[in-house]
């Protein structure tokens, strides 16, 4: 029997924005399969890019989606904030590798939170799947974003989610700002695995304006191993976390799946945490790191 549960807008906002090499996931057929459970009328008016219409003015799963052949399968309403709210997702009958995900505040929340990413498009060729744009993931909704280098100077990109500041992971001089209401911070990195990278982390912190709520973005080449450290220190130091895989590294594999830093980053997130907790609570030798 499927599971069923809430997931909140960011978490559909991160399933739409993942990628594989340089591919948008949204192009593998057994990935990700989005229903839209409103009105026929309402959907073709505007509707969450790549959704699907079931035309049954309720949360019912259709019996026609394979759910056990989907990693992926979120149903959303107009406003639904629990799963009673429009009936029970039918498909919580058959097997399912992860469960049904209910949108919670349905298309009207998730529209006004990630306006560019309603559309009234319906039907994509598997090239236009894998050519989607795809936005940086979202660490900590409204706050804290994570990406690539193309991300960070693309500037739709930038504007569409309010970006005020981007941190480059780089080993080279600082980068010039190409948007005037965007700033540009350096964190510059060794490629030694020794390089005592974190120790730049306060100042960098604190001249993004991170700490005060300003929108920021921390890219680094690819967006796997430098900038996803960055994002594991940054929850690390904003919320107290440890590193250990139930808080801030768990929270940044949640958001992006591929994220990996590299064992010498590990090593310094291994320093932060005593850094800012006083005595190391991780194992780093654990098969999961």
């Amino acid at each position: 029997m499927a599971a069923v549960r809430l997931c909140e807008p960011s978490e559909l906002y991160n399933l739409l924005n993942q990628r594989r090499g340089g591919v948008s996931r949204l192009a593998e057929v057994n990935y990700l399969y989005l229903i839209d459970a409103r009105e026929s009328q309402d959907y073709h008016t505007s509707h969450i890019i790549t959704a699907k219409n079931s035309s049954a003015g309720t949360l019912l799963l259709p019996e026609w989606v394979e759910v056990d052949s989907m990693q992926q399968v979120v149903v959303y309403d107009s406003s639904s904030s629990s799963v009673q709210d429009g009936g029970a997702p039918a498909g919580r009958q058959r097997m399912s590798l992860n469960p049904v995900l209910i949108l919670r505040g349905g298309f009207q929340r998730f529209s006004a939170m990630y306006t560019f990413l309603r559309t009234e498009k319906i039907l994509y060729t598997m090239t236009e799947l894998e050519n989607l744009k795809v936005y940086p993931v979202e660490v900590i909704p409204g706050l804290l974003y994570m990406g690539d280098l193309s991300q960070g100077r693309d500037g739709s990109v930038l504007r569409d989610l309010k970006v005020r500041a981007v941190v480059h992971i780089s080993q080279s001089g600082a980068p010039e700002s190409e948007h005037s209401h965007c700033s540009a911070h350096l964190l510059p990195l060794s490629s030694l695995p020794d390089h005592l990278f974190l120790v730049h982390l306060h100042s960098v912190f604190s001249e993004s304006n991170l700490d005060v709520g300003s929108r920021v973005l921390i890219v680094s080449r690819l967006g796997r191993s430098r900038c996803s450290a960055v994002a594991i220190a940054f929850l690390m130091h904003h919320f107290k976390y440890t590193l250990d895989v139930s808080d801030a590294w768990k929270s940044v594999l949640k958001c992006k799946p591929s994220m990996r830093p590299n064992s010498g980053f590990l090593q310094q997130l291994f320093n932060w945490e005593l850094h800012i907790k006083g005595t190391n609570l991780t194992d780093i030798s654990q098969p999961y790191f």
